[in-house]
């Protein structure tokens, strides 16, 4: 037995990577679909939407790059569906140059689905360099700060603009961000000055920073990393999508608890080795 021990400490790395190789593809070949709680936060997400009557427009700012795709891109997807189903009008800015080749196709195909049409049913007004002065721009006078879409059309010109000034002018703005310039910047910028409703995605690593926005109400609701936007693909499609749309972060979530159940099962018996093979040295 500790001779078993003593050569799992002294294990060749590769077999550990191989592992965990392992863990990653027999989840994504055999899924498990095992089933998962929604947090109240995300629950929170869905209901502002659902609240919001048919016409309404949102403000979305998409800012995220290829690097947190996997994390936010999956909530950023089924958002977009969730308004065109409720018959919404997305409006999309960025603070991420970076963002505009992912975000700017997948509304477009998106909106194609659902017959929506551009400059009526929803509009990407591009990106604006300045960071926190974008958004407190964005605040005050939006066709100041973004005189043309991204198309280059002026946007006094877009029906679906005519209306919407400044922030306020939005019963809904959603933030989907992987760190700064993004949610934490509308929070603090605008959020309080013009008492913006606002729900925010976020990547995990930054989850932490953003729930206190969420507790004191700054935020009326909020998706973290991979695991929220699994609960938010769960809240939209309830498990039945129509053809053609995957749950990317659905299925990736048993990777992600294998993965973990692999790395704790490395760790436990690391130190049971190493506390067993020393007591054999000592004695």
């Amino acid at each position: 037995m500790i001779h078993l021990l003593d050569a799992f400490q002294k294990m060749d790395r590769r077999w550990v990577f191989l592992g965990m190789v392992l863990a990653i593809l027999v989840p994504l070949q055999c899924p498990l679909e095992a089933d998962f709680q929604v947090a109240p936060e995300v629950q929170d997400v869905y209901d502002e939407v659902e609240k919001l009557p048919a016409g309404s427009p949102v403000l979305i700012s998409g800012d995220f790059d290829p690097a947190s795709l996997p994390e936010i891109g999956p909530f950023y997807t089924t958002h977009l569906h969730h308004l065109f189903r409720n018959d919404l009008k997305p409006v999309l800015v960025t603070l991420w140059p970076a963002s505009i080749p992912i975000i700017y196709p997948e509304m477009e195909r998106i909106a194609n689905i659902y017959g929506k049409e551009y400059g009526t049913d929803w509009i990407f007004l591009g990106y604006k360099e300045g960071k926190e002065l974008v958004v407190k721009n964005i605040g005050q006078n939006i066709h100041q700060q973004f005189p043309s879409d991204h198309r280059k059309t002026p946007i006094a010109e877009l029906p679906l603009m005519k209306d919407l000034r400044q922030a306020k002018d939005f019963p809904l703005i959603t933030s989907i961000s992987a760190g700064a310039p993004g949610l934490t910047e509308y929070v603090l910028q605008i959020q309080g000055q013009y008492n913006l409703n606002i729900v925010g995605a976020c990547t995990a690593v930054i989850g932490p920073d953003t729930i206190p926005f969420h507790k004191s109400g700054q935020l009326s609701g909020l998706s973290m990393g991979m695991p929220g936007s699994a609960q938010y693909e769960k809240l939209v499609w309830k498990g039945n999508p129509p053809d053609g749309v995957q749950l990317l972060a659905t299925k990736s979530m048993d990777v992600l608890n294998v993965g973990h159940l692999y790395i704790i099962i490395l760790i436990l018996l690391g130190n049971v080795a190493y506390f067993l093979t020393r007591r054999a040295k000592e004695s």
